[in-house]
């Protein structure tokens, strides 16, 4: 008997799963080496001692609760989950499961079996927070999407006026204001569409060093005179892909963040580098995703952005929070929680990757402060050979640009909002063309069966009830295949892309447009 209870003890202390016993008052009174591993060896050579000497504080009275129930005899049927905090701070949850044993001389009156679900959760914390983003991200899309069409209507219908009431006219200056105010409501769009990532990009070949030294004046004015402004160039950085507006919107945001964590001043510098991240040269240990899958995978080389300040930093618990969308930590009124959501979203969808790294009061900080917030954000360089591919085609695009928008032929308007037809129409019969207008897709099949012959260009929304656009032309290239088609949308781009397939050409335009940029298009498209 005496050796089947040591062979028992043998494979409780050599048992992968952490084991302890409990006595009638609560106490560990034995734990197998995998306990002790768990718990980084917190309670050896101390024994007995409380359980509850492990427990993390925020849930202590549950947790204390489950163990007092416990050892009185109240078995849980169920696994119990509590969580233990580590010498290091760190806090693991743990699964328990109780088995009540008759004390035979050892003291023990209850087993626990503590199993590490840390990961689990996690996993369950980190999918429930991608399933919210892609939530917001859907809803923010539809909403622009919505925004968009009544913008387009707006601005469209502002230039029409403009054509009618030119600058020395009364009314102008008034016209410009709603314009002007229409074109700032597509800003605040784009910003929607930005964190959802569905916002239309129209990315280009820069040199970061132009794009700082140009908007340093704005950034040097938001931050305010008590904030220093400390712009470091680095050489020979290299180029980047990206659209200018958007990256502008970028370190726009995180200055005015910046500023808004040193109210009483301090120093804002803005900081570029080249760098090549291999396995011999990894990232900085300290630099923190927004998730675990946002960690750079491909390695190469990159060019570096730091926005660093000497502010107030930001807290450990919340850190990876401030990537969300409508987080803030900002007093109610103050801030949107929009910014820094934006700025991942716009760093996403151009291909880069944003990490954060940053001290509280009385940490060591950076650069020698005693506090503050680095973001880093990492550009895919591009090769010396894109560089040049892409200034000869800015200088053609330049030579080729038209300059008389006016035109002729016919083109079908397929367009779903009302307002945003009525414009488009409009504006293109007062350049020379005729157009033959249709509110759905089936409408538009019908008058293409009519005067299909006659039609050059057909310009489509891309979302209408019933049957959408690509749907629309799939039905109509079979018979007309030399037809040009301009998909127009308050969704960006890329998504278009998506859906419709990248191997086949297309030509787009995206919502909000104005009339010259729709007459541009259509002479653009029409060759004429």
């Amino acid at each position: 008997m005496v050796a089947e209870a040591n062979k028992l003890d043998h494979f409780i202390e050599t048992s992968p799963i952490a084991i302890v016993g409990l006595n009638s008052n609560g106490l560990i009174v034995q734990g197998n080496a995998a306990f002790h591993a768990l718990t980084q060896q917190t309670l050896m050579g101390r024994l007995p001692a409380p359980l509850s000497e492990l427990l993390a504080p925020a849930k202590k009275t549950e947790a204390e609760a489950i163990l007092k129930k416990a050892t009185g005899g109240q078995i849980p049927g169920d696994a119990e989950t509590i969580e233990l905090v580590l010498p290091n701070g760190v806090e693991v949850i743990v699964s328990c499961y109780f088995s009540p044993v008759e004390d035979g001389g050892t003291g023990i009156s209850l087993i626990v079996h503590l199993i590490d679900i840390t990961e689990e959760k996690n996993l369950e914390l980190r999918f429930a927070h991608s399933q919210k983003m892609q939530a917001v991200g859907q809803l923010a899309g539809g909403v622009a999407h919505d925004f968009n069409n009544l913008l387009t209507a707006m601005i469209g219908f502002c230039d029409l006026l403009l054509m009618r009431h030119p600058a020395g006219d009364q009314s102008f200056a008034d016209i410009m204001q709603i314009k002007q105010n229409a074109n700032r409501a597509a800003n605040l769009v784009r910003q929607l569409l930005a964190f959802s990532r569905r916002q239309t990009l129209q990315p280009k070949v820069l040199d970061l060093t132009d794009v700082l030294a140009e908007l340093s004046n704005l950034i040097r004015r938001l931050i305010g005179e008590n904030i220093e402004l400390k712009m470091i160039h680095g050489r020979d950085i290299g180029h980047v892909r990206a659209d200018q507006g958007q990256l502008e919107q970028v370190l726009i945001n995180l200055a005015v963040n910046a500023r808004d964590a040193m109210a009483t001043g301090g120093v804002l510098t803005i900081a570029t580098h080249r760098t090549t991240i291999s396995r011999a040269n990894p990232l900085p240990r300290d630099l923190i995703a927004p998730a675990e899958e946002d960690t750079m995978i491909p390695n190469g080389d990159y060019v570096l952005v730091e926005v660093i300040d000497t502010g107030t930093g930001i807290p450990r618990a919340i850190v990876q929070k401030i990537f969300e969308p409508f987080f803030s930590t900002k007093a109610v009124g103050s801030g949107t929680g929009l910014g820094l959501s934006t700025v991942y979203g716009i760093i996403k969808q151009s291909g880069g990757y944003v990490y954060v790294s940053s001290k509280e009061h009385g940490e060591p900080g950076q650069n020698g402060t005693n506090s503050g917030t680095n973001f880093s954000l990492y550009f895919p360089g591009v090769q010396a050979e894109e560089v040049a591919a892409a200034a000869a085609e800015t200088v053609a695009e330049e030579k080729s640009a038209p300059l008389d928008l006016t035109g002729k032929g016919t083109i079908l308007l397929v367009e779903d909002e009302t307002p945003v037809r009525i414009f488009a129409a409009r504006a293109l019969r007062n350049k020379g063309y005729t157009i033959l207008e249709a509110d759905c897709g089936e409408t538009a099949i019908n008058l293409m069966n009519e005067h299909g012959s006659e039609v050059e260009v057909i310009v489509t929304d891309v979302i209408m009830p019933g049957m959408n656009g690509p749907t629309m032309i799939d039905k109509i290239t079979p018979q007309y295949p030399n037809v040009k088609v301009i998909f127009i949308s308050g969704y960006a781009e890329d998504v278009f892309v998506n859906n419709y397939g990248a191997e086949r050409s297309f030509n787009f335009l995206a919502k909000p447009f104005t009339l010259k940029q729709l007459a541009s298009k259509i002479k653009e498209v029409a060759g004429k």
